[in-house]
């Protein structure tokens, strides 16, 4: 399985000098993105220094990181001077229209596990009913109200696409692992500023001690205000969110949605951590000169065990008809007869047009991801892993 085009080598190799000059100065590179976003946003950062810190703290780590490619620097400071952009745009039009901070974000559903334990399949199916609204892609990337002008909304889903073609390019094997769809549902992470999103290219050990230390609360209400945002002036529905990392902030995620619904997906750790490593991988060897798939397989066991871990802990506190759990197993092996009684503990009704739906994007490629991978690659065994997420294991087990 080839992982990255045979372009890459000679496209880091014309491009290194510039990321090296961009590198040597990274806190006047970052002032520059700062005032870049601030133009293409009509917004200001000011009153935003906390934000802004934490972004200049991350663009430091990365700027340390040794096996750096110069796609890698280059798609991750795209990728990040398009997110403060697009938090700037979100101020500037609240602080326009302050009405927008009335919206009422009302009982949203919360799709959360492990990653490829059918978060995307869940999300896909819970967002469609007539009902109900995910965010898509480019409204992420670039939030704006109903109300757009059609030819903005038209250019941003061009940019948009642009970037998904980026990855898909640069990596051929990725459509077959997670595609990326500029206007479909997608995850979360594209509108929030932090999280260990940010580590699935570069190891960056600063910060992600950073991280462990670092207050999510107002990252999950800016969000809110991008929700509130897309709200605004359409017709209010309810909104179905999705992200893997939501599991390691239930907590804060109740405190902003009090009234939330949270869709648990589970699956057999062995599986899940030979799969997402394999993700990681296609990421890392575009962004990275070099690397070691053992290095990869640690670094995610650790991260991934301990999401689960906070997670279980939360929960305990939640009242039980918070928390709807899904079977990777049973949802794949019998979607159809899976659904309906998930539909119905999310107080919603399964009918004919989403069994249709549901045909629809099973027949979907995307949905029938095909890669190879392994354990062994990574350095892990089931031991290693059972040993990692404890009776965790044991409970997915007793769910099949």
């Amino acid at each position: 399985m080839r992982r990255v085009s045979r372009l890459v080598v000679p496209i880091n190799a014309a491009m290194q000098s510039s990321m090296r000059r961009q590198t040597a100065d990274v806190d006047g590179y970052f002032e520059k993105m700062v005032r870049q976003a601030e133009a293409a946003s009509g917004g200001s950062a000011r009153g935003d220094e906390e934000f802004l810190e934490g972004y200049r703290h991350l663009l430091r780590q990365v700027a340390k990181v040794r096996t750096m490619s110069a796609l890698g620097w280059t798609g991750f400071t795209a990728d990040m001077k398009g997110r403060m952009t697009n938090r700037f745009r979100v101020h500037r039009l609240v602080a326009d229209h302050p009405e927008i901070l009335d919206e009422p974000i009302e009982r949203p559903i919360i799709v959360t596990g492990m990653p490829r334990t059918a978060t995307t399949l869940a999300h896909k199916i819970l967002a469609y009913p007539e009902g109900n609204r995910a965010p898509l892609m480019w409204e992420l990337q670039a939030t704006d109200r109903a109300d757009i002008d059609p030819k903005i909304r038209k250019r941003r889903i061009a940019v948009a696409r642009a970037s998904a073609r980026f990855g898909h390019f640069f990596s051929p094997v990725l459509p077959d692992i997670h595609a990326m769809e500029p206007e479909s549902p997608e995850e979360c992470v594209f509108a929030l500023p932090h999280g260990r999103n940010m580590l699935v290219t570069f190891r960056m050990p600063g910060y992600r001690n950073w991280l462990d230390e670092h207050d999510f609360l107002p990252d999950y209400e800016y969000y809110r205000k991008v929700l509130q945002v897309l709200q605004f002036g359409a017709q209010r529905r309810r909104w179905v969110l999705k992200s893997p990392y939501h599991l390691e902030h239930l907590g804060v995620l109740m405190k902003v949605f009090p009234d939330a619904q949270i869709v648990w997906t589970h699956r057999d750790p062995n599986t899940v951590m030979g799969s997402w490593c394999s993700l990681m991988e296609t990421g890392v060897a575009i962004c990275n000169r070099e690397y070691d798939p053992h290095q990869i397989g640690q670094d995610w066991l650790e991260m991934l065990s301990r999401v689960v871990e906070i997670g279980r802990d939360v929960r305990t506190t939640l009242a039980r008809d918070r928390v709807v759990d899904v079977s990777y197993h049973q949802l794949t092996a019998n979607p159809y007869e899976e659904l309906p009684g998930i539909f119905r503990r999310l107080g919603m009704e399964f009918t004919p047009r989403d069994e249709q739906n549901l045909h629809d994007v099973l027949a979907r490629p995307g949905m029938k991801r095909g890669h190879e991978y392994s354990l062994r690659h990574y350095g892990l065994d089931p031991d290693l892993v059972d040993k990692a997420f404890g009776d965790y294991t044991r409970m997915v087990h007793a769910m099949r």
